[in-house]
This record gives C-alpha cells, structure tokens and sequence, in this order.
C-alpha cells in the first residue's frame, strides 16, 4: 500500500497536484492513501522546503513543481 502525502498551502499548484495523484491512483487501480497536508509548520519536519510537495512512503519525490502524470505513475509503481 502506497502512502502518498501532498504538500502544500492549498494554492492552485498544491491542489493540482492532489487532482493529479487521484487521477494515476484510480486509473491505475493503485492500493494508496492520500493525504494532503497544509499545516506549513510541519512543511520542514517532512522535509518540504518549497511546495508543492509530494511525499509517497516517507520519501520526498518532489517539491516545487508538478510532475507529469507518465512520471508521477512510473514513480507510484516503482514503489508498490
């Protein structure tokens, strides 16, 4: 099961990327929790300097921009 954290103030980007990490999780039929965090003073404990962030089994994937839907996928199933 893939624990995917999306990091971010809830800005445009933010939301964004949590759209596109439902779209590859059902597409895909992925076993994955989602959770979005926006509480910024546990940004930096995550390790999320600049957001958005994303998170997926405690390991940062990417922070300050949004990943294609292709990479976002490949990275999900590298990590199942």
């Amino acid at each position: 099961m893939l624990n995917i954290k999306v990091v971010g103030t809830g800005c445009k980007n933010c939301l964004k990327l949590e759209e596109l990490c439902n779209e590859v999780v059902n597409e895909n039929k992925l076993d994955a929790t989602i959770e979005k965090i926006e509480d910024m003073e546990l940004f930096g404990d995550l390790g999320i300097f600049v957001t958005p962030g994303l998170i997926v089994n405690e390991k940062v994937l990417s922070q300050g921009k949004i990943p294609t839907k292709s990479t976002l996928k490949h990275w999900l199933e590298k990590l199942i």
